[in-house]
């Protein structure tokens, strides 16, 4: 394995995301505080106990979850689809990188940079209630694999798209609706029983279930059946990503 191409190509990816900074950390970051704000403190004091926990607490681990899965989605994509539009994905693919080690490094950085997010709004949460974490590794995992799914599916959109505008078609008509439905505001207790069903196959609703039940210990659906269908999408989304790698799907003249 190229271990340093890797590392380099990673702290690049980095560095170019120190540069922008305002728009890649600070901007979900304030977005996170004005729902906490209005929803946590505002509607929440309203609402008062949701599912046996304060309203603010069953919020927040479905924001961290949203920022989660925006951060890696765009930072794959954005930074995949500007390799090709500046023709760097050329000098990329002439370097001594196999396709593997490209799609890793790309993964890699998409990770990093929902991970920094995410830690940034925990703080922020930590400044209106404990943000506790009930079980710290089976929270890691969603952090990690979540992201590293939607850095995937940020890859194969960064493939697809003819231009900049493309690229948030996914996150305004697939991402942000899913999470808005898959429970991230409120209990599934809470839909009208003829509605829970459509629920149970979004799969965001057990992305944001799996985390809240990490760090609240409150679930409302089948963990494993999460479980089960991240590793599901980590295995056919990566070996899309591949096989579109290897066939040179705009990426080659």
């Amino acid at each position: 394995m190229n271990s340093i191409g890797v590392f380099t190509f990673i702290r690049r990816e980095l560095e170019r995301l120190k540069r922008v900074g305002i728009q890649t950390l600070v901007t979900p970051w304030i977005s996170a505080l004005l729902y906490i704000v209005i929803f946590g403190e505002i509607v929440g004091r309203r609402i008062g106990v949701i599912a046996g926990v304060n309203y603010i607490d069953f919020v927040v681990p479905g924001l961290l979850m949203m920022n989660v899965m925006q951060s890696a989605f765009m930072h794959a994509s954005s930074s995949l689809y500007f390799a090709r539009f500046l023709r760097n994905i050329e000098e990329i693919l002439t370097a001594p990188f196999s396709y593997g080690e490209i799609i890793a490094s790309y993964l890699i950085s998409g990770v990093l940079r929902a991970a920094i997010v995410g830690s940034g709004v925990y703080v922020i949460a930590l400044f209106f209630t404990v943000a506790t974490i009930y079980h710290f590794w089976l929270f890691l995992f969603y952090i990690l694999a979540v992201s590293a799914v939607f850095s995937l599916a940020g890859l194969l959109v960064g493939l697809w798209a003819e231009n900049f505008e493309q690229l948030s078609i996914p996150t305004t008509f697939v991402i942000m609706p899913l999470s808005f439905l898959g429970g991230m505001f409120n209990s599934i207790h809470m839909i009208p029983e003829r509605f829970q069903m459509a629920v149970k196959l979004n799969p965001f609703f057990y992305f944001v279930d799996g985390i809240r039940y990490s760090m609240i210990g409150v679930s409302e659906s089948n963990r494993w059946i999460g479980i089960a269908m991240i590793v599901m999408l980590l295995i056919v989304l990566g070996a899309w990503v591949w096989i579109l790698f290897k066939r040179g799907y705009k990426i080659k003249t």
